[in-house]
């Protein structure tokens, strides 16, 4: 096998390893098989090519035309001409496609399904960064920059995958790129008969390039650069996922679930990307329901309850599961005397909508559905079984209408003592300031309803709140009093914060996920989309149950008894005491106090409330973090691949500035740093060094291939003469003037290069690989050091004669 077929193989191997990573975002992971095909195909075409030979540029266009044929033989064969010659009609369908492959990544959860849309990104992405993966290594035999696609690849995934085993993906990525590092070195080893050392020192102390004894053993040198290079990229790729803006999935992400014997449900966030269905250009829809009830604004479609708060983000406690059953159990807490009506509703699950919390009005009393779900009584949601989701799903739902007054929830009796024990508690990483500012926020209420009220009109209403869905999501203790102070958020800081304040009021308190009511259509049905998607608080007040409120400004509906007035004495909006003037959130109002609390809640006035949209979107910006991320990626990616320049120029200047001493071995070190960036010099301009030779052969050598004209050429001959007195005399001198000659050999240099060969000096210089090589000598010295390793040593001892075992 040549060594460019084995570079070609090696390539397309690097380029599937890294194409792992992209495996826990889709489920099935059949298009990887279908990936690897054709991208054999296509290292087949360029090493069929490069044996005719074509220009390099012309072997790339071969195979990206050969890829283009085989996209549309695979995914748009009845537009095309014969079924694989690309037309208008394919193109257009490539493009449909593609729109639709983007819509479905915003809006599905990973694992997404495998359509035609993510399948032709995901083949199409392998395929051209295997194409230019290689490009690079193979046509232009230049492996380590083919590192930089690679890395793109892996980044990508990374970034958008939480799954555990980011690791293997990673080690498997990392294996292919030195797998193809170690083949190019192979490759170039073959190429020269023997290995020039470079810049690598030598044991005796002689002069890196030109001055080694024949004797001397060349290093590795093409090797040790690619795996120097290759640690150098899997450390950027390590850095590059960590300053990655986050990427999540689509609504509501599949986190949780009832494993394969349904008998528990772990603790799940379905929060992650609630932000990003609220920011989703389009609305699309997830759900469409039509209704018995003659009023849908409290006819919230509840997903899971989060009732677990440890001062990082709120989760659902792990819960005992069961059989669906015919008949739900009375809603626990729920008194004789409140008002209770029944009503059906028929909803129906969007084909993409893939999810297993099932949407359900609260509280549900009958559930007819097929398929394998499991219920859950704490939270009274129904979770599906061995992989059932909510795709597609026909249901028809029961439900109660709870209507109590303002009255029974002010005259509602302690809550049994093991649920205020459960939902009161708060973290001890929990800020004070967040008990201080709910006290000062609900002084002079006389009872946990009037409490309630208080909280949740000072965030709707009253507090100077501002709705915003591009703040970031953040759900810890830090979140929380962040957006005390900052006062902007969207319903997951409104309905987490609220909770907490009422937890560390002695509320029972937790938080609930799901969907507004949605939008009436002409029809009768009522459709809800992605921007209906909502978090909100529910509180427990015994004889009623757990009660909704509604704290986010312009969202959902506030409920009738949250509108009752607190007695009179009392204002509802502004607490008697505040907090004192720190840096601590205050409980002041700061909205107009020409607008009345009711016609703020209505949305009938100019008030910051009043004037935010209803469809969740918001004109804010990018929030801080995203500005920082993004920053971050730019910095480094412009940054890392200047480098080597910079590098480069500090060497050059600390050899050619500095003084020449006042002693022999000053004199001496002077001359020969002189000597090695003369050699460097000429190296990054395509002068490869070599060791066995003098001084002055190595100079004729470098005036032969470079083509130097006079001048350049005799300065290079006063450098090697200098260079033989300083070794040979009995007492070296320092010379003047050889700084200045390495500068005019230089530019001879620069002025016999082509302007190709002149910005790969600058930008990435040969010379710069010593750096790789003295890392790698630095850690072959640690080895030494502390010996080998301890494995090594009882391999040794098992290989040993028995006899030396037992002495």
């Amino acid at each position: 096998m040549s060594g460019s077929v084995r570079l070609a193989i090696c390539a397309a191997l690097a380029t599937v390893a890294a194409a792992c990573a992209l495996l826990p975002l889709v489920d099935p992971a059949s298009w990887l098989l279908q990936a690897v095909l054709l991208l054999a195909i296509q290292s087949a075409t360029g090493v069929a090519v490069r044996r005719v030979p074509l220009a390099r540029p012309l072997t790339v266009v071969a195979q990206a035309v050969v890829t283009l044929l085989l996209l549309t033989l695979v995914f748009a064969h009845d537009q095309a001409l014969g079924g694989v010659l690309p037309s208008p009609q394919a193109l257009h369908e490539f493009a449909l496609l593609l729109r639709d492959g983007a819509d479905d990544v915003g809006q599905y959860a990973i694992p997404a399904p495998l359509t035609d849309g993510i399948r032709l990104m995901l083949v199409g992405g392998v395929m051209a960064i295997g194409l230019v993966v290689d490009a690079l290594a193979v046509t232009y035999r230049s492996a380590a920059p083919a590192g930089l696609p690679l890395l793109a690849l892996y980044s990508v995934a990374a970034g958008l995958s939480d799954d555990g085993s980011d690791w293997l993906w990673f080690l498997l990525a990392a294996a292919g790129y030195l797998l193809l590092l170690l083949a190019e070195g192979r490759d170039r080893l073959s190429q020269w008969g023997r290995v020039f050392s470079g810049g690598a020192p030598h044991p005796s102390g002689m002069p890196p390039s030109g001055l080694a004894g024949a004797g001397g053993s060349p290093a590795l040198a093409p090797v040790r650069t690619g795996r120097r290079i290759g640690v150098l990229a899997l450390g950027i790729a390590l850095a590059v996922p960590a300053v990655l803006p986050s990427l999540d999935g689509g609504l509501l992400d599949r986190q949780g679930g009832a494993g394969s014997g349904g008998g528990t449900i772990s603790a799940v966030n379905p929060l992650v990307s609630l932000q990003d269905s609220l920011n989703q250009p389009e609305n699309k829809e997830v759900l469409r329901y039509r209704t018995s009830s003659q009023t849908t604004q409290d006819l919230y479609l509840r997903i899971v309850a989060l009732d677990r708060f440890d001062g990082t983000s709120w989760k659902s406690s792990e819960r005992h599961v069961t059989d669906v059953p015919d008949q739900l159990p009375s809603p626990s807490g729920l008194g004789p005397s409140v008002q209770v009506s029944s009503i059906d509703t028929s909803i129906s699950a969007a084909d993409w909508y893939a999810q297993n919390w099932l949407p359900l009005p609260y509280p549900a009393s009958k559930v007819e559905i097929d398929g394998r779900w499991r219920y859950e009584p704490e939270g009274r949601t129904l979770v599906g079984d061995r992989g059932q989701t909510t795709r597609g799903a026909r249901y028809r739902v029961t439900s109660l209408l709870v209507e109590p007054t303002a009255e029974q929830l002010a005259d509602a009796p302690a809550a049994p003592s093991r649920l205020r024990s459960e939902y009161t508690k708060v973290p001890d990483s929990l800020p004070s300031v967040v008990a201080r500012t709910a006290r000062g926020v609900t002084a002079g209420a006389s009872n946990a309803y009037e409490k309630a009220v208080k909280l949740q009109d000072w965030f709707a209403v009253s507090g100077g709140f501002r709705y915003d869905t591009q703040v970031q999501s953040g759900s810890g203790s830090a979140a929380i009093v962040r957006f005390l102070k900052q006062r902007e958020g969207f319903c997951v800081h409104f309905s987490f914060s609220m909770a907490a304040m009422a937890r560390t009021l002695g509320i029972p308190a937790r938080v609930a996920v799901g969907f507004t009511p949605g939008t009436a259509q002409a029809d009768g049905t009522v459709s809800v989309g992605l921007k209906d998607a909502h978090a909100w608080p529910e509180l427990y007040f015994e004889g009623v149950g757990w009660t909704r409120f509604e704290p986010t400004p312009s969202r959902g509906t506030q409920p009738d008894y949250t509108m009752e007035q607190t007695p009179s004495g009392t204002p509802t909006d502004e607490p008697t005491t505040e907090p004192s003037e720190t840096s601590e959130p205050s409980a002041a109002p700061t909205a107009s106090d020409s607008c009345s609390p009711e016609m703020k809640k209505l949305g009938t006035c100019g008030g910051a409330a009043a004037q935010q949209p209803d469809n969740g979107a918001s004109g804010g910006g990018w929030s801080a973090t995203k500005v920082t991320s993004w920053s971050s990626l730019a910095v480094l990616l412009l940054v890392v691949p200047l480098l080597p320049m910079l590098w480069r120029r500090r060497i050059r200047t600390r050899r050619l500035d500095g003084s020449a001493g006042r002693t022999e071995q000053d004199a001496t070190d002077r001359i020969l740093a002189v000597w090695r960036e003369l050699t460097d010099s000429a190296w990054d301009f395509g002068v490869m060094p070599d060791d066995s030779l003098t001084s002055r052969r190595a100079v004729a050598r470098m005036v032969r291939i470079a083509g130097l004209d006079d001048e350049p050429a005799q300065a290079a001959q006063r450098v090697a003469t200098a260079v033989e007195q300083v070794l040979y005399a009995p007492h070296p001198r320092p010379v003047a003037g050889v700084a200045d000659d390495v500068r005019l050999v230089v530019a001879g240099l620069r002025a016999k290069a082509g302007r190709r060969e002149r910005l790969r000096a600058l930008l990435a210089p040969r010379s710069a690989a010593q750096v790789a090589w003295a890392a790698g000598q630095r850690w072959s010295a640690l080895v030494e050091r502390w010996g080998a390793p301890r494995w090594a040593r009882w391999a040794a001892q098992l290989r040993a004669p028995r006899g030396e075992q037992e002495s």
